[in-house]
Order: structure tokens, then sequence, then C-alpha cells
């Protein structure tokens, strides 16, 4: 068990893998998301020794707590010989072009679901402590993995671990929040009527995979808010203020998850949201407020740029330090080293160096998501 006490709040978890371990090349996860998210928090002084937490690999143990043995083992088996037959790949939806054989193919994923591990024993040793307990883990958030197969670029599901996790801890009362463009299927699925899980996602209507329609309850313990096309700032403020923070409130939650996809930007390659990098961060700010156990996660998000600032944000408003106008010289350089092979990368906007916030675009709210609200209100 490891020693919390000695960490400050909130905790930062990660791991340098991610440094050092990539997807093919034309695959929308080779972009160094992560590095440039912590070195942007390192160069803004945000990141002292005391709150860093070095994540690492799940035990097999704690993976076959919801993953299928047989699964696990073709990970593995993947990472180290480079290759599988045609049949493992088929039965498991590996070597896809969205699940490619790579060499950290079962380390990786299993980095992210130890610190998703360790993040649920972290809470649940501080839940009849009345202090706010607050973790971020911006490299997990693999919300589309299924027990037996991979989904959408997810190879494991941490989230699932870490609510498996709590639950065996007795924690009874969770709250899981998913702001990524593509709807949180996995988690949904894996706590279809289990009645101390509360799903909640936010995702672009008629978008991969298909699933999380308005009617969807899942049971009765989930609800989905399916957006139309260029969904805006307003749109979400008055999701939030309308649905996710009333319910939340009526649930009193124990522990809130919230997922942070940053696909949902409107700089995003892989959705037709417009939403400014405001919003997820009042999103987060809002939703992490409805309880004193709080786990924030990343998800999507394949603009280098728009991650880094976006996730480097919702670590200042978990902190609440004050997001400067102008970034200093040592911070503009880490996001000017970045590259992106899409034409958005070959002549980036100037805002994209040199500031973390975006400008709230003040756009009228339709009446998709006033009727989105009223249904809502309607069933709950």
């Amino acid at each position: 068990m490891d020693n919390w006490s000695k960490y400050s709040q909130p905790v930062f978890m990660c791991n340098d893998i991610y440094r050092r371990s990539t997807f093919n090349k034309n695959h929308p996860l080779s972009v160094p998301r992560v590095p440039a998210t912590v070195d942007l928090i390192k160069e803004l002084g945000w990141l002292p020794e005391n709150v860093y937490y070095e994540s690492s690999v799940a035990s097999i143990e704690d993976l076959l707590r919801f993953h299928d043995a047989d699964y696990i083992a073709a990970l593995r088996q993947g990472e180290r010989g480079q290759s599988l037959s045609k049949e493992i790949r088929t039965l498991y939806n590996l070597g896809k072009i969205e699940s490619p054989i790579h060499a950290n193919m079962f380390t990786r994923p299993a980095v992210s679901a130890g610190a998703m591990i360790a993040a649920a024993d972290f809470l649940s040793s501080f839940i009849t402590d009345d202090r706010r307990i607050v973790i971020y883990s911006p490299a997990s958030g693999s919300h589309h993995g299924r027990k037996n197969r991979a989904s959408g670029f997810c190879y494991l599901n941490d989230l699932v671990l870490a609510i498996l996790r709590l639950l065996d801890n007795g924690i009874s009362n969770i709250y899981y929040i998913d702001l990524d463009a593509h709807h949180g299927d996995g988690v949904q699925d894996a706590f279809h009527d289990e009645e101390r899980v509360f799903t909640l996602s936010i995702h672009e209507e008629g978008r991969w995979p298909f699933t999380g329609a308005l009617e969807d309850r899942a049971g009765g313990c989930a609800l989905n808010l399916p957006v139309p096309s260029s969904f805006n700032d307003n749109e979400m403020d008055l999701l939030v203020d309308e649905v996710v923070i009333p319910i939340g409130q009526k649930l009193k939650p124990e522990i809130i998850i919230i997922q942070c996809g940053a696909d949902s930007l409107a700089d995003d390659p892989l959705s037709k949201l417009k939403l400014t990098n405001y919003s997820l961060w009042r999103a987060v700010r809002l939703s992490s407020s409805l309880s004193n156990k709080v786990l924030v996660t990343g998800g999507g998000g394949y603009n280098p740029w728009g991650v880094a600032r976006c996730w480097a944000g919702v670590w200042a408003t978990l902190n609440n330090y004050d997001i400067p106008k102008k970034l200093p010289l040592a911070a503009e350089m880490v996001l000017r080293k970045l590259e992106w092979s899409r034409s958005a990368g070959q002549n980036p906007p100037e805002h994209w160096f040199t500031t973390l916030s975006d400008t709230k675009q003040s756009l009228p709210i339709r009446d998709e998501i006033r009727n989105i609200i009223d249904t809502v209100n309607e069933k709950c």
C-alpha cells in the first residue's frame, strides 16, 4: 500500500511511458498529447514533486477483475512477438487500424489502468475523511474498452477497473460523468443495471460507436445526452446547469469520476462539436464540486495543441490556479515544438502557442438542446 499521506492535493498521476511509446505514424493517438500536457504544466510551475505520483503497470490479477484472461494473454503476446495470428486478431479486434499491434500495446494501457486502480485505492482510503481528495490522471480515460476485445483506440478499460475497485472497497454511490465527444459505451455497458453506479454521457449524436441514444437509460442507471453537431459553449453550460449538476445534487455521490476527453473541442478532427476549452473547464469545476472525493481523467483528443492546452487547464481548474492571459516563454516553447501531420497542423494559429484559454463563443442555444432538457426532466 502506498503512503498516500506524503502527497499534497490534488495528486497528478502519470508515467514516462507516454514519451517513449507511440502508435503508428498515421494513428490519431500518435501525437504526443500526454508529454505535451505534462511539460506545459511543469513550465507553468504547477507540478511540484509532492503532487506527482508515478503510476505503474497494473497486475494481471487486477486486470482480470474485468478483462478475460485469454484477451490479456493475447495483448501480452502481441507486444512480445509483434505479431498475432489472423484468428487471434479477428477474435479480439487487434491489428486493425484503430488497435494496431505495437511495442507497448499491453504495457501502455496497463500503466493507465494501474494509475486508475491506485487512484481508486487512494480515494477509498480517505472515504470517511471529510478532506477534499482530488486525483488527475490525464493519460487514463479509455472508456470504450471491452472485457474481451479492443474498441475505439482502447485496449483496456481503465475506468471500469477503477470503478470495480471502488465497489470492491465498499463505495456504494458513484457518479460517472463522460464529456468525451464519443459515447462512453464501455463504461455504461459494464455497469448496466448496477444501482451503485450512475453514468452520464454528453456526446455527439450519430457518431461512432452509434450508441447512447437519449432514451437509453441502461436499466435506469444511466443518462445519455446526445447533442447535435456544432454543439457550442452556451449549450454545454445549459446542459451542465440544468441536467448534470441537478442529478449530482440528487445522487449525493461519495465519489465523482469525470472523463474529460478533449475531442469535443472545435479544433479536433474526430468530431463536429464546437466547444472551447472554457466550457470543459467550467464543466469540470462545477461537477467536481458535487463530492469531496474526485477522480478526473483524460480521454479522446487528437489535436496536440488543443489537448495539451485543455488538459493543462483542467489541472489548473482542479487546483484553483489562475490561468495566465499569455503563456511564459518556456511554456510557449513546449507548444511551438509540437508537430501535427494534418493540414491544420501546417499553419497553426498563433493563440495555440501563446495561450491556454480559448475565447468563449457566445452562440445561440438551439431548440434541440432545450428539447433534450425537457425530455430528461420528464423522465427524471
